[in-house]
């Protein structure tokens, strides 16, 4: 049985209250691990562990943060076998999926914000004769960053990366679902020799841990991603707190399909979108609209690759779709797919809880499900499920497909299919969402903005927009 710790002030710590959760592997069911159940007395002390690191690490040059952040990149890359068997062992998500893209990209995240702050500018305003106004951009000081369970190290560094970039010192939360790659992260900093208290790493609940980090006076910014809902708590419980918050929140993606696509490509490409990682990417597309002449034959052939996914234990090579993260979320994804049937909806494929032999048979496994029938107004095509589940609708006309794309209440990703490069920007334009896919899915570039609009989010990360989050701009103004 693993006891997983904080990292507070450069060293791995237990929680002062001495309180742990169970951590439990869903392909199996069964707990492996125990999480810290941190609570203020933990935050109290990375506050002040953070306090005392700050001014030193603020004033640490550029070249040499990124030192340190690019051998701290290396031994992820170093340790990529054991991280991702972590990871695929906490998650439940395929081993091969784990290594090629949540252990890639944590790497290359703190990588790329490492040499971004090597080249990070600012701007000057010449006043003609009379004077000249330059930007400063310091740090803000002590940051909170708190990362969901789909994507447990991916998004934690995706976080944390671009705040130490720029100076600051971070209390950070992973996912008390999925903490074990942050701990053995943790481990990585000590080995990297990131000086102490620049980055603290406290376990736990949101209301244990979470809640306290978003409001604790001396956190000057909050950077979230999550539930919608819990978005919206933390807006309201930081009220007059006037902290810098930027949140990434929920997603009900649209998938656009014309009739002028590439189909052999758009169907192998819109299966993987509608279900990598179980469905349970923020940015997967759940709601997919296909133009009415090709609609029966893309659902045959969508629904027959679906059913081609290999479901099986995360730790096999051959796996490509594994467990749902935990048995409450199972559950929700099949209280969902109950409900849509109580809505209308006809299941084409999958609909059930999957039982696999040996190690995994008490595993939480839910088949691909592909469902047909519902109106764009059902609960099933208006909620985030977070799951492989996703529905298909035919439409008519561009705009009818345009109004079906924008008729929910989120707005963080989409994509568009088809060879008529007029109607790809047409429709790109209208599109209420933080990103549009055209002939494409989840081709991300580091440089550019991602998150939401509506209920999706506020803010963006990624690129610049993370740089100028973690910073605070001052304005110089010289009187020639």
């Amino acid at each position: 049985m693993i006891k997983i710790e904080n990292y507070i002030n450069g060293q791995l710590v237990a929680p002062q209250m001495g309180n742990y959760l169970d951590n439990v592997e869903p392909a199996t069911g069964r707990v492996y691990s125990l999480v810290p159940e941190s609570t203020e007395s933990d935050l109290e002390l990375a506050i002040q562990a953070a306090e005392a690191a700050k001014e030193n690490w603020a004033n640490t040059s550029l070249e040499k943060r990124a030192e340190i952040l690019c051998r701290l990149a290396d031994l992820i890359d170093i340790n990529a076998d054991e991280l991702a068997k972590a990871e695929a062992i906490d998650n439940g998500k395929a081993i091969t999926f784990a290594k090629a893209v949540d252990i890639y990209r944590s790497s290359a995240n703190i990588r790329f914000f490492a040499h971004a702050g090597t080249q990070f500018s600012s701007e000057s305003h010449a006043m003609g004769n009379l004077a000249i106004n330059y930007t400063l951009r310091d740090p803000i000081g002590i940051v909170g960053c708190i990362s969901p369970w789909n994507f447990p190290l991916y998004l934690f560094t995706w976080k944390i990366a671009p705040a130490l970039a720029c100076g600051n010192v971070v209390i950070a939360k992973p996912s008390e679902v999925t903490p074990m790659t942050a701990y053995l992260f943790s481990k990585l900093c000590i080995e990297a020799g990131l000086p102490a208290g620049v980055l603290n790493i406290l376990h736990g609940t949101g209301g244990s841990i979470g809640g306290p980090i978003t409001t604790h006076p001396k956190i000057k910014a909050v950077s979230f991603t999550g539930g919608s809902a819990t978005g919206a708590h933390i807006t309201k419980a930081t009220a007059g707190m006037f902290k810098k918050l930027s949140l990434e929140l929920g997603g009900k993606n649209p998938t656009v399909v014309f009739a002028d696509c590439d189909f052999d490509e758009t169907v192998s490409e819109v299966v993987r979108a509608a279900f990598s990682n179980q469905g349970q990417i923020c940015l997967c597309g759940s709601r997919i609209y296909i133009e009415r002449p090709i609609y029966d034959k893309f659902k045959a052939t969508f629904i027959e690759k679906v059913q081609q996914i290999n479901i099986g234990d995360p730790l096999a090579a051959s796996t490509q779709h594994g467990a749902t993260v935990s048995e409450d979320h199972m559950n929700k994804i099949l209280s969902y797919i109950e409900l849509a049937q109580q809505e209308g909806g006809t299941i084409l494929t999958g609909g059930k809880r999957r039982t696999l032999d040996g190690r995994c048979k008490d595993g939480f496994f839910i088949e691909p499900t592909v469902i047909e029938g519902l109106s764009n107004q059902c609960h099933t095509n208006q909620e985030e499920i977070f799951g492989p589940v996703c529905t298909i609708m035919p439409f008519d006309t561009e705009q009818e497909a345009i109004k079906l794309a924008n008729g929910t209440q989120y707005g963080l990703a989409s994509s568009v299919w088809t060879n008529d490069l007029k109607r790809a920007h047409r429709v790109a334009k209208q599109i209420e969402a933080g990103i549009v896919w055209i002939n494409c899915w989840l081709l991300r570039d580091l440089r550019t903005p991602f998150g939401g609009v509506k209920s999706s989010g506020v803010g963006r990360e990624g690129g610049l927009e993370a740089m100028r989050f973690f910073t605070e701009p001052k304005n110089v103004c010289v009187k020639y």
